[in-house]
């Protein structure tokens, strides 16, 4: 036992941290992204609304999302992650558990849209991903692969789990119980994570060997941080450095355009199956399915991040996305039941692999000192459309009868943000280099 205990303590710290982020975030968002599509339609009918009314509660936690992640971002880089993580997860736990009062469409806008979506907004998005990316730099794909994988995980595991709890219960209860499950680990996020980066700590990124005389000099060891950094081509960027370049725009112009993408299908995938004659229980495990195929696509996005030059990452992201493209087409050319398998296949594929890849190539291009503030600039762009494109496909529903309309209008999104990836350049070294 000792000898465990003595093995447990020599793993690098910032592996237990991705870890126990990817299941947490995996618990939050799972919920949220894909458990709600469970019992979208049981809301729906309860509370009397159409489905673009009902797809406005996601909305407005997207676009309320987009808007507090530039803030979100920049108070982890000002005060550290740990408390911003912590506040956000205690208000998501009570929020779900306010669910179960809701009773008209205003609360349910308030409580699903806004309380909900602050809360993971505010500490399961920007500020996780700034945690992994202080913490890793040659590993970091491998560690974001990993920590997004388990995000993957934890959405097959909540699908089949929210299908059976409202199956035997109610969606009220549902959230009533996530709730509880996000209060009670709430105390844990101030174990394994910390406010600052490893050299605050006496340690370097990626656990990487450090003189015993250097680790009681925080001065010292933040230079000596900056010197690994470059050691791997990576320069700081100032949040107003990155804003300048046109790298910076062009990965803003294309995941803004993935974003409706990924908004528009995502709550509405399990209302399409059920639609076109799936029942709830096949419809339950074909999104998990779907999900399953994000972590492959995830883990190994991340690790092929950390084999090749960062010129290559964005061409990397661009195929991940055509993916999508190509299953969304599949079906709307086909229209068969196998045709619905690999358009759930490929779009979990191209999901899983675009996010990390993302946020690698982010740290990668600008540095880990203003990633929270780039970051969340970039999700802020993103805000209004993830409020737009589910409300757009539940509109296109309710006067059409189908989501036909809006799915071919995705797949030549797709098509549009792949191409703007290809066009993205490594931005040349800022003259004057922020201090990490």
């Amino acid at each position: 036992m000792i000898n465990r205990v003595k093995s447990l303590r020599k793993i690098y710290f910032g592996w237990w941290t991705v870890v126990f982020t990817g299941v947490l975030s995996g618990i939050g968002h799972g919920f949220y992204g894909h458990g709600f599509s469970v019992f979208f339609k049981d809301l729906a009918a309860e509370l009397k609304l159409s489905r673009a009314v009902t797809s406005i509660g996601t909305g407005i936690g997207r676009l309320e999302g987009g808007l507090e992640s530039a803030p979100a971002g920049w108070l982890a880089d000002k005060f550290g992650p740990k408390w911003v993580i912590f506040v956000g997860i205690c208000l998501t736990g009570f929020a779900l558990i306010l669910m179960n009062f809701v009773n008209s469409v205003w609360a349910y806008f308030l409580v699903w849209g806004f309380l909900i979506g602050s809360g993971l907004n505010l500490s399961l998005t920007v500020t996780v991903d700034k945690t992994v990316i202080n913490w890793f730099i040659r590993r970091r794909g491998l560690a974001q692969g990993i920590k997004f994988a388990l995000i993957g995980v934890g959405g097959v595991a909540v699908v089949p789990i929210v299908t059976w709890l409202v199956g035997v219960s109610d969606w009220r209860t549902t959230c009533l119980i996530w709730g509880l499950v996000l209060l009670a680990s709430a105390p844990f996020v101030l174990i394994f994570v910390k406010s600052k980066g490893p050299e605050y700590y006496g340690l370097l990124p990626d656990g990487a060997q450090v003189d015993s005389g250097l680790t009681s000099n925080t001065d010292d060891m933040i230079a000596r941080g900056a010197e690994y950094a470059a050691s791997f081509e990576e320069t700081e960027f100032t949040f107003k450095q990155a804003w300048k370049t046109r790298a910076f725009w062009l990965l803003v112009i294309a995941f803004v355009i993935n974003t409706i993408v990924v908004g528009g299908i995502g709550i509405h995938t399990f209302p399409f199956l059920t639609d076109i004659g799936i029942s709830e229980t096949a419809a339950g495990a074909m999104m998990a399915m779907q999900i399953f195929f994000t972590i492959p696509s995830r883990f190994f996005g991340g690790f092929l991040a950390d084999h090749i030059s960062k010129r290559r990452l964005p061409f990397l992201m661009a195929i991940a996305l055509v993916l999508q493209a190509v299953g969304i087409g599949s079906f709307l050319v086909y229209r068969t039941i196998p045709s619905v398998y690999v358009f759930l296949i490929l779009r979990g594929l191209s999901s899983g692999a675009s996010t990390p890849l993302l946020t690698v190539t982010l740290a990668r291009y600008f540095g880990r000192k203003s990633f929270g503030s780039i970051f969340g600039v970039l999700r802020a762009f993103q805000g209004p459309f993830s409020f737009l494109a589910p409300t757009y496909a539940g509109w296109v529903y309710d006067t059409t009868g189908s989501y036909t309309t809006a799915f071919t209008v995705f797949a030549i999104l797709i098509v549009v943000s792949s191409v703007c990836l290809c066009l993205v350049q490594p931005p040349k070294a800022p003259a004057d280099p922020a201090i990490s």
